[in-house]
């Protein structure tokens, strides 16, 4: 029987690549906090599991015809990305919240450590069932 990296790792290696994905948005509302007009935005990570892991269960739809819409979503583009609702914006415009952003980026941060800590404990579980040991 072959091992399917697919079936093997999972959910998790596309969690870690929307919590990469997130953290670029993160960080680009970060660079852009004194930036007038700058309208903050994040990602629904719930919405992009959900869509992974329905293309991992055969469900996903898929384009048939170049000509058709791509409905499928994935993990690029912008069609995860929302604009965020301002708690109080800025005279200027602006919906960055700093200080709600640096927490925001942090805890991505941890939750991306915590999904490479498990897909780093599923390739090791990998190379010993493959050793043998």
């Amino acid at each position: 029987m072959a091992i399917s990296f697919e079936n093997a790792l999972g959910i998790h290696q596309h969690a870690l690549e929307a919590r990469v994905k997130r953290a670029e948005v993160l960080a680009n509302n970060l660079a852009n906090a004194d930036t007038p007009g700058f309208k903050a935005r994040d990602l629904d990570f719930q919405a992009m599991m959900k869509q992974a892991q329905d293309a991992m269960g055969g469900f996903a739809m898929s384009k048939t015809h170049e000509g058709h819409m791509d409905v499928s979503g994935g993990t690029g583009g912008d069609s995860e990305l929302l604009y965020r609702v301002p708690s109080q914006p800025s005279v200027d415009g602006n919906t960055v919240d700093t200080q709600a952003e640096q927490s925001r980026f942090m805890r991505n941060a941890m939750d991306y450590q915590a999904s490479f800590q498990f897909l780093n404990s599923k390739f090791t579980g990998l190379t010993k069932a493959l050793k043998g040991e």
